[in-house]
């Protein structure tokens, strides 16, 4: 999980600023890996103005510097949307699959709180508050056509988008796609073999990390 600073706006509340730090927490220790705020932030910056192209409603407004984005100041959600178009390791075993094999559809999984266990349902969240039904339906609109987008642009360049992770929140009563596409929310793997990237499940070394952002920003960097 990436590091991030918030900065509020005093002169006009109505946005806010996230800085995109090279401070990376794994496994609760904290390691620094070169570059990835300015690589996460312009991977940010790319896909947010691509979902706004196909008229996705997000909480961004633009890049203020090459780590930082500025936001509208919304409330945000408490939990994240993870869309699997792949078989994961736990689904796998459930379902008798192989790992990373295809799912007829997108699975949709709820995550609360930090640490492995994170997985929680629908229920879970209306019963407790974090979210109506009535938002609970936009937010899995709305995570539906962000996968579609994303999973077409990068069959389009012969990858695979086998998992991402969305957040929300709410800006004068209207729901907004937030957070960021980070390298730990965008799990992509190539269709043919390709000796720049490195499998997002076995990240565990700020040279690891490194590789795998790399290779997610040479796709959406200029040729």
């Amino acid at each position: 999980m990436l590091e991030t600073i918030l900065h509020s706006q005093p002169i006009d509340e109505k946005y806010i600023q996230v800085e995109y730090t090279d401070t990376v927490l794994l496994e609760k220790k904290k390691i620094k890996v070169k570059d990835i705020g300015i690589k996460t932030c312009e991977l940010s910056h790319f896909f947010f103005e691509y979902a706004t192209g196909f008229q996705i409603p997000t909480a961004y407004v633009k890049k203020d510097d090459k780590t930082i984005l500025k936001f509208v100041n919304h409330k945000p959600f408490s939990f994240t949307v993870k869309i699997l178009n792949r078989a994961d390791k736990r689904i796998a075993k459930i379902f008798g699959l192989k790992e990373h094999s295809e799912l007829k559809l997108p699975v949709f999984e709820f995550h609360y709180g930090e640490g492995k266990d994170t997985l929680i349902s629908e229920s879970h969240l209306i019963s407790f508050d974090l979210c109506n039904q009535e938002d609970m339906k936009i937010i899995l609109r709305i995570s539906s056509k962000v996968n579609a987008v994303l999973k077409s642009f990068f069959e389009r360049r012969n990858e695979i988008l086998s998992q991402l992770s969305c957040t929300f929140g709410k800006f004068e009563e209207k729901i907004c796609l937030s957070g960021d596409f980070s390298p730990f929310g965008l799990k992509v793997y190539p269709k043919e073999e390709n000796k720049k990237w490195f499998d997002p499940e076995k990240m565990n070394t700020p040279a690891e990390i490194k590789k795998y952002t790399d290779f997610l920003h040479n796709i959406v960097s200029p040729k």
